[in-house]
């Protein structure tokens, strides 16, 4: 587990995130299922493509019609001193939290890199975006580069145009975006999905976790039974 108070798509809770949640309030009358469901459909998710020269991001809006593009772009970290990119890449992604208001942040993860150094420097920048987030509050998420293209592509070996492609296509954009911009939206085209996938798990598991251990016990699992009238 990373040591930020982030995690993987393994570790969604979409129980967790219900009071971030919009509109999450509207659907607790009609029972945990539907409050799960309304945590899925509804939320502001950033997704960011770490790079020591440009940061791609992207942002969308979840709902029951499913997702809506709000922006996208790169920041442009410049040439200069390494530890001023990583300054650029920090104030950035702050100007973007603050102005665009994501319940929830989603990131590339590392992947190993024929190059040290390489790797060492995106390591670096996706420490000054992570931080940012954290810094604002809102909780971030990561993914392999294989299951971010798997989501988008239904493929894990997709190349950069293939995503970029899909992404177009998912979104109704009237044009491909930018590699590194599409790459972002494609980060917050998988966490959108995760979350969907996990509440529609949970609200599926919720019934059967109250029948066979009781009111009490699943309470304290953080369950709650199902109520049908």
């Amino acid at each position: 587990m990373p040591r930020y108070s982030g995690s993987s798509w393994r570790s969604f809770r979409p129980e967790a995130a219900a009071p971030a949640a919009r509109g999450a309030n509207a659907g607790a009358s009609a029972g945990p299922a539907a409050s799960l469901a309304a945590v899925a459909l509804n939320c502001r998710v950033l997704g960011l493509d770490p790079g020591s020269l440009r940061t791609g991001f992207g942002v969308i809006d979840c709902g029951a019609g499913g997702e809506r593009h709000v922006t996208n772009g790169c920041i442009n970290a410049g040439s200069g001193e390494f530890p001023q990119r990583l300054r650029r890449i920090f104030d950035a992604v702050v100007v973007l939290i603050e102005t665009h208001r994501p319940d929830e942040i989603a990131i590339e993860r590392v992947f190993v890199h024929r190059n040290p150094d390489s790797a060492l420097k995106l390591g670096q920048a996706r420490g000054a975006a992570i931080c940012a987030a954290l810094a604002l509050g809102a909780s971030a998420h990561e993914y392999a580069p294989r299951a971010i293209k798997l989501a988008v592509s239904g493929y894990g070996a997709a190349d950069k145009a293939q995503v970029a492609q899909m992404v177009t296509a998912l979104l109704g954009l009237p044009r491909r975006p930018s590699a590194d911009a599409a790459d972002a939206l494609a980060v917050a085209l998988c966490h959108a999905q995760t979350r969907r996938l996990s509440a529609l798990a949970a609200a599926q598991l919720a019934p059967r976790v109250s029948a066979r251990t009781g009111p009490r016990r699943a309470s304290r699992l953080g369950v709650r039974p199902v109520v049908r009238t």
